[in-house]
């Protein structure tokens, strides 16, 4: 608890604002909760991300908790555990893939506040931070943040502001980013090894800005989904090289497969227009419309170039439609 106290002090003699975590630090460590995820044997997921997960999570309403979605999606059955060690069921309340987020239903009740959602769109390069793994609430991480710009994943996904922080922590999945009133302002996702900037050479991790939810929240409370239409998802991952995109891998019985594409391939244009980046071609799908509108792409098959027409369908459907989800 000292070592929290002094890490919040640390970060509030940098940031040269008032800490109100340091006067109760034990109620921020009280609402960081342990996620515990387990996946059937057969889920769509369980090859990429394996069927026993472990990561942390935020408990930002009574009864809900915040964590990243690749923790739970096709969870079999979901534990929380909360500081004082007690261990109650959870459902997932819902799933946004547009922001990565996951919202879970406890079921029971677990012995802490939940945390104030803070303003992540202000924090800036050079500011400090505490990360919080459930596995290392005693232990938290000083960070500092050594860039804000967006992220595009080989898995159809991208953010326009992501906070990367340094030094890497190994517990990232889920761990809430704490600034220094005790305020939530961000969910781990994944260990980069160019966190300061593209290419390179300073690992660290990227957290999805909370301010993502915001808007959304009620929403996934209320309907297990964001209001309007779904992104149409094609189920394809895509690697960006030397000007170029590479299709990596294709889900099976996705709507990428049933078109014809398949690793390999090279992506050369979305209707028509030619994309070279992992940001052109999400932008060229997702401005056609929701889930269901066909997508029309030009790739590159060995010598020969194909044009195939894919018919995008909502990411969560594709998870369902396995009885898994």
């Amino acid at each position: 608890m000292r070592l929290f106290a002094r890490c919040l002090a640390a970060i509030a003699a940098a940031a040269m604002f008032s800490a109100v975590a340091q006067d109760k630090p034990e109620e921020t460590l009280a609402a960081v909760i342990a996620v515990q995820a387990k996946i059937l044997p057969n889920a769509r997921s369980a090859e990429s991300l394996g069927t026993q997960r472990r990561g942390s999570g935020a408990l930002i309403r009574d009864g809900y908790v915040l964590t990243i979605g690749y923790l739970v999606i096709e969870a079999e059955a979901i534990q929380l555990t909360g500081a004082d060690g007690r261990t109650v069921p959870a459902t997932v309340a819902a799933y946004d893939h547009a922001s990565g987020f996951a919202l879970l239903r406890v079921v029971g009740t677990l012995n802490a506040r939940p945390l104030a959602l803070g303003d992540s769109a202000a924090l800036a390069e050079r500011e400090p931070g505490l990360v919080i793994p459930a596995a290392a609430r005693e232990a938290p991480t000083l960070v500092q943040v050594v860039s804000r710009r967006p992220f595009s994943g080989s898995w159809e996904y991208m953010l326009d502001s992501a906070i990367f922080t340094y030094p890497p922590v190994a517990d990232w999945s889920g761990a809430p980013l704490i600034g220094a009133r005790g305020e939530l302002l961000g969910i781990g996702s994944l260990i980069v090894p160019d966190a300061g900037a593209p290419g390179t050479q300073s690992p660290g991790n990227m957290f999805v800005p909370v301010d993502l939810l915001k808007p959304i929240l009620e929403d996934l409370i209320a309907e297990g989904r964001r209001r309007g239409p779904a992104r149409p998802w094609l189920g394809v991952n895509t690697d960006e090289l030397r000007g170029h995109l590479f299709v990596s891998r294709v889900s099976p019985e996705g709507p990428a497969e049933r078109a014809g594409l398949r690793a390999g391939d090279i992506v050369v244009a979305v209707s028509g227009e030619h994309v070279s980046t992992l940001a052109e071609f999400y932008r060229r799908i997702w401005e056609r419309g929701g889930a269901g509108v066909e997508v029309p792409i030009r790739v590159l098959q060995g010598a020969q170039l194909r044009d195939v027409s894919v018919r995008s369908i909502d990411r969560v459907d594709y998870f369902r439609a396995s009885k898994t989800y």
